[in-house]
């Protein structure tokens, strides 16, 4: 099921992308984030869908985003919202992705791989991350695996244990720096803000 995820957003990326919540509730999130990431700075967005309105608010601020999503329609509309901003086609898990960036997120997407592909993504994270940049993602609340429903096909969600999660970070060198659990503002989203030790 997890690996059926790129086809579910490719089959349904105009959907997709028109029931984008543009009232953007993450926004509070997504401020906090960049407070700690410098004016001009180089931030990855993995699952970065068509870029609204997540991408945007990243570039709005002064930011220059590489965004990467498994699907080719999402990634055809995020060229095409923002040509000056680095746009990749791949599946996160293996993208050929080099250097630094001062910023890292992954919002409503690494909870869309299997446990153990995330145990793998946050330390590929980890070393993505320059000294002192922030990770901002979210979760479900708890360790499952859930498959729900969008446009009506199935869709498949995974969480580790939030002590799972803090054992990653240990692992990658990352430090907490913000938790919410099933942050009401935020729909529910149980929402982890790190940075990769200086």
């Amino acid at each position: 099921m997890p690996d059926r995820i790129a086809d579910h957003y490719e089959r349904h990326a105009a959907a997709f992308d028109a029931a984008r919540d543009r009232r953007f509730p993450e926004r509070a999130w997504l401020d906090r984030f960049l407070m700690l990431v410098a004016p001009g700075a180089d931030l990855l967005d993995l699952g970065c869908g068509g870029g609204e309105p997540v991408a945007r608010h990243l570039i709005d601020a002064g930011r220059r985003v590489l965004g990467v999503d498994a699907s080719d329609s999402l990634i055809a509309l995020a060229r095409t919202r923002f040509p000056a901003q680095r746009w990749l086609c791949a599946d996160m898990r293996t993208a050929a992705i080099d250097g630094h960036f001062a910023g890292v997120l992954a919002w409503d997407s690494l909870f869309h791989l299997a446990p153990a592909d995330q145990v793998a993504m946050i330390a590929r994270i980890g070393n993505w991350l320059a000294p002192g940049a922030p990770f901002l993602f979210n979760t479900g609340p708890d360790h499952g695996e859930v498959v729900g429903a969008q446009f009506g096909d199935p869709l498949y969600h995974a969480s580790l244990a939030p002590s799972a999660y803090r054992a990653r970070f240990a692992e990658a060198g990352l430090v907490e720096v913000a938790f919410a659990h099933e942050d009401p503002t935020s729909g529910g989203r149980t929402i982890w803000l790190v940075r990769k030790s200086d």
